[in-house]
């Protein structure tokens, strides 16, 4: 037999209720129980110290005195030779229990206790030393309080107050997760979930969104690895049909087999880096602008290079040789297509650092930026005809960035050409 149930709902519903109801229930016992255990026997010993005062009038014959005592106390009195009362009185019962018990104290004879509930009165029979019987009747709340019960049915009714409210909210968290769940289950499938937005609290939300941020990239790996094998098998192909039929005719010359051999190598060496991805790397603490001088001198020799670093440069930790490769693939591509100069900046922020790499060549358009971050894609209408490559570079950039937490925005330049913006978190 399972205790305790399945469901998200159910569970967090007695996660609530159940130590609300504990804690009602302590309360109850701890203070309640005694109050109420102290009203009783007051009510009960006043009761009993009136009826037994008014008997010791009786038994002295002063009935008027009696009389008068009991109208003002709100007691009725009345004498009679013989009553037809139940067998079983209630001298037991809960209400009259500490009554009965006072009664047998100060009383030298049996008094006798019958409870009407339904008009919630209360009759004691107490015989007289003239065999009559004397029956005081009351109030039952001179001796029996029902505040404690209607504490109690308080407590009860908090409780399904409680119950009503969180309800909703627990429905929506549980719904927000089960859809959740749903999505998760159509993308683990390879498919989409259309119109599935992310909803109910700040948590539940960030688990959604990163859950559609983790689908975009297995897309986009999945695509990524597509688009290599299709570039692979594209890009290999013509160089080899080259070398055959130069081969074949009798014209191929060592130089020109040597130079496809080379294509071929770089073209592979490119295929194999993007493939294997980064390293394992230790992070480590990093100022990016020794980085980026030593890249921009390595990468470009023959290019003005204009830096505008902060007198202190943020130190962050980072993976120095992937921000390295990712940097190098940036400022080689400007080089590649600058005519004259590179501009590089660096602004530090509380939470970010900020890198824009420029160039002043012939940009991209802002129709074929996004196709630019694709990898195995060469923009060779926009960015020159002669410049090779594998298409590679940018994306290999920006897996590096994004590895790091950060974005990368292809953007146009005051110099003319490409600007390049990488926001990294701290």
């Amino acid at each position: 037999m399972r205790l305790i149930p399945r469901s998200f709902l159910w569970r967090t519903i007695l996660m609530i209720l159940i130590p609300l109801i504990v804690a009602q229930v302590i309360v109850a016992n701890a203070f309640f129980g005694n109050h109420w255990s102290r009203v009783h026997n007051t009510l009960a010993r006043t009761l009993a110290g009136e009826i037994t005062t008014m008997m010791n009038f009786i038994d002295a014959g002063d009935t008027d005195t009696t009389q008068k005592m009991a109208r003002d106390i709100g007691i009725n009195v009345t004498f009679h030779e013989k009553l037809n009362r139940p067998k079983h009185n209630d001298n037991h019962a809960r209400e009259t229990g500490h009554l009965a018990s006072e009664l047998s104290k100060r009383l030298q004879r049996r008094a006798n206790i019958y409870m009407d509930r339904g008009k919630r009165l209360v009759y004691v029979d107490v015989p007289t030393r003239d065999n009559q019987i004397a029956t005081f009747g009351t109030s039952l709340y001179r001796i029996y309080s029902t505040s404690t019960e209607v504490f109690i049915i308080w407590l009860l009714g908090s409780i399904l107050i409680v119950s009503i409210l969180i309800a909703p909210f627990i429905i929506m968290h549980t719904r927000s997760i089960r859809r959740i769940a749903c999505a998760a289950g159509r993308f683990g499938r390879g498919l989409d979930a259309p119109g599935f937005v992310p909803t109910g609290s700040k948590e539940i939300r960030e688990a959604a969104a990163s859950m559609i941020t983790m689908k975009e990239r297995l897309d986009r790996y999945n695509r990524t690895r597509t688009d290599m094998l299709n570039a692979v098998s594209h890009d290999l192909k013509a160089p080899l049909t080259r070398m055959r039929l130069a081969v074949e005719t009798n014209t191929a010359t060592s130089d020109d087999l040597i130079r496809d051999i080379d294509r071929m190598t770089e073209m592979v060496n490119g295929y194999l880096a993007f493939a294997r991805g980064e390293a394992p790397e230790i992070e480590q603490a990093t100022e990016l602008p020794p980085m980026l001088t030593r890249i921009a001198r390595d990468a470009a020799p023959d290019k003005q290079i204009v830096t505008d670093f902060p007198d202190a440069p943020t130190q962050f930790y980072a993976r120095p040789m992937a921000l390295a490769r990712a940097f190098s693939n940036i400022i080689e591509n400007a080089a590649r297509y600058a005519n004259k100069q590179i501009k590089i900046t660096e602004h530090d922020t509380v939470d970010t650092v900020e890198v824009i790499i420029e160039d002043d060549g012939p940009g991209i358009p802002d129709d074929r930026k996004r196709d630019a971050m694709r990898p195995f894609v060469r923009l060779d209408d926009a960015r020159g005809t002669e410049t090779g490559g594998t298409g590679l570079g940018l994306s290999i950039a920006q897996t590096a960035i994004e590895n790091h937490g950060g974005q990368m925005f292809l953007e146009n330049s005051e110099l003319g050409g490409l600007r390049v913006r990488i926001v990294l978190p701290i």
